[in-house]
């Protein structure tokens, strides 16, 4: 803990690792690249193996679960482990753009198109998409862990859940509404911008919802 209870050593390890563990996915990437984009990676999309397909799903899952798990490890109970896996899972997806840019020089723009993620099916969308949700996530994981280290509460309420699950399928929504155009390996629709700001939108109400009591944790008499 340093001065006011903000935990900033806490947040300091966790986001080393996060930068790390960056590096370490990103170079996944670049392998990938070498073999199946040798010219530039470009959309359509091309065919991988079945093989290398499969590593990649289990690599995704793998991923979630390691920053989970530095999540639970950093955070004392409760939501500040959650608040603790949003601050690593954004530094780590901010992070893996730009050592890809340090070692591609990729992407040239942040509207440069790419694959988000494969699970269950594939997502892709502009770069800036993910970092502006992860600079998002980074930013509430912190308010989250300081609120908390302060005794002040994070408490989601039923309407927090109805906005969260809402901008969710609204973000999500925006990264697969052409997915037949993906699965075809075809140049996907023109991004929905407007998708992405109104779930970001959503997210950041839904926030506040669970934000909005400030009353402080008193011990037992």
């Amino acid at each position: 803990m340093a001065g006011n209870g903000i935990p900033i050593r806490n947040i300091f390890w966790v986001s080393i690792f996060a930068v790390a563990f960056a590096y370490v996915e990103s170079s996944v990437v670049v392998y990938l690249r070498a073999i199946y984009y040798p010219t530039g990676f470009e959309f359509p999309l091309k065919l991988i193996s079945t093989h290398h397909l499969t590593v990649e799903l289990a690599r995704e899952a793998a991923t979630i679960v390691m920053l989970a798990v530095a999540g639970i490890l950093a955070g004392g109970k409760g939501w500040e482990k959650f608040g603790y896996f949003l601050i690593a899972f954004g530094v780590w997806d901010v992070f893996y753009y730009v050592w890809l840019k340090v070692v591609l020089n990729w992407p040239l723009s942040l509207t440069d198109w790419d694959v988000l993620f494969l699970i269950p099916l594939p997502w892709i969308g502009p770069v800036i998409a993910p970092v502006v949700i992860s600079l998002m996530m980074i930013v509430c994981g912190v308010i989250i862990v300081i609120r908390l280290s302060r005794g002040h509460h994070f408490r989601p309420v039923l309407v927090t859940w109805l906005l969260a699950f809402s901008a969710t399928l609204v973000v999500l929504y925006s990264f697969t509404l052409d997915i037949a155009a993906t699965l075809q390996f075809q140049m996907p629709a023109p991004y929905r911008y407007e998708l992405l700001i109104t779930g970001l939108l959503v997210y950041a109400a839904a926030f506040v919802t669970a934000c909005r009591p400030t009353a402080t944790f008193r011990s037992p008499a």
